[in-house]
């Protein structure tokens, strides 16, 4: 190509140039602008509409030393397949678009060295505040976020004491997981869940007791085992082999174990969910959508979680004082096929 033939980019538009196509001077352009100074409403609304006309970008480092803000939001996770933190960022994400905040996320791993560079690299960029995120509730990130001197939410991983948290309510989603199947006339219920360390196994686990207890049906003692499809088809050897009374219901710690019982019961003639309802937990629809049939499951409302977090870290960059604290929010039921239909349905 030749020097003569390269491409010719426009200048970008510049405050000067609005302020003289408004016939306003510099300053009072600025201040339409930034919403501030005292001028006739006709005369802000001109300028802007001036402005958009132009294509005017205002500068956002200008801006940010102005307001001694960045507009930028920090990240943190060690979930490194997004499972939990990318439905967490969307909501985030949903959040702050509309305050003119960006976030990036950054993935710390479990590797504390990773995770202090991370936070260093934030606090250079001089973000607004930090939301750390990770794949279980009952593990805190690698990383020290205490003292950082910039507001720091937790959603959906352990926080430092006396911080702000966000996290779903484990127990109220398995008590909407248990409940349908009594409303379905199904009384034969057991739980098959994930690994005894994780502190959701146990909080659903007691759920699961509890609401049969409330409606006079016995529970057995949960199945514990890794949160896979395998475990999910081994667990259903353990329930009809040799059993004198066979499940007609089975309420999962997941959405993979769920899958792998369904594929079991499968193979053994039984229908679901004609013989047997199988829920998931997670409603993670890659999963629960494939499944076939289709598996109802616990939708754990990350999205949601994540738009409250970016919220309360709005109000705490703003200067509105929260009181710390765990924040529990709601889990949805989210019915598809395998559970069945409701007696008068």
């Amino acid at each position: 190509m030749a020097l003569d033939d390269q491409p010719v980019f426009p200048k970008p538009v510049t405050l000067r140039d609005v302020a003289a196509e408004a016939g306003v001077s510099v300053a009072t352009a600025s201040k339409a602008l930034n919403d501030q100074g005292r001028m006739t409403a006709e005369t802000r609304e001109r300028i802007r509409e001036t402005a958009q006309r132009l294509g005017f970008r205002p500068n956002s480092l200008a801006q940010s030393l102005l307001r001694r803000r960045s507009f930028t939001v920090g990240l943190l996770t060690n979930d490194t397949y997004g499972r939990f933190s990318l439905p967490l960022m969307s909501g985030i994400s949903d959040a702050l678009v509309d305050a003119g905040v960006s976030v990036f996320l950054c993935n710390v791993e479990e590797d504390p060295r990773l995770g202090q560079l991370h936070v260093e690299a934030m606090l250079d960029k001089r973000v607004d505040g930090i939301i750390a995120t990770g794949k279980r509730i009952d593990r805190h990130l690698p990383v020290d976020l205490s003292n950082l001197r910039i507001p720091v939410i937790y959603a959906f991983t352990q926080p430092d004491p006396d911080a702000i948290a966000f996290v779903s309510d484990d127990a109220g989603g398995a008590r909407l997981a248990v409940e349908h199947f009594c409303r379905l006339g199904r009384r034969r219920i057991v739980h098959v869940s994930g690994p005894a360390s994780f502190a959701v196994v146990h909080a659903r686990a007691q759920a699961y007791r509890d609401v049969l207890a409330e409606n006079g049906l016995p529970a057995t003692d949960p199945l514990l085992g890794p949160w896979s499809e395998a475990w999910g088809h081994e667990a259903v050897s353990v329930l009809f082999d040799g059993a004198s009374e066979r499940p007609d219901a089975v309420f999962c710690g997941n959405d993979q174990i769920a899958r792998g019982v369904i594929d079991a019961l499968r193979e053994r003639g039984l229908d679901v969910p004609g013989d047997v309802g199988v829920i998931g937990f997670d409603n993670w629809e890659i999963v629960a959508e494939a499944t076939r049939p289709p598996l109802t499951s616990i939708d754990m409302n990350l999205a949601a979680l994540g738009r409250e977090a970016g919220l309360t870290l709005l109000s705490l960059v703003g200067g509105k004082p929260a009181a710390p604290g765990i924040r529990k929010l709601p889990c949805r039921l989210v019915v598809r096929q395998s559970c069945g239909r409701l007696p008068d349905g």
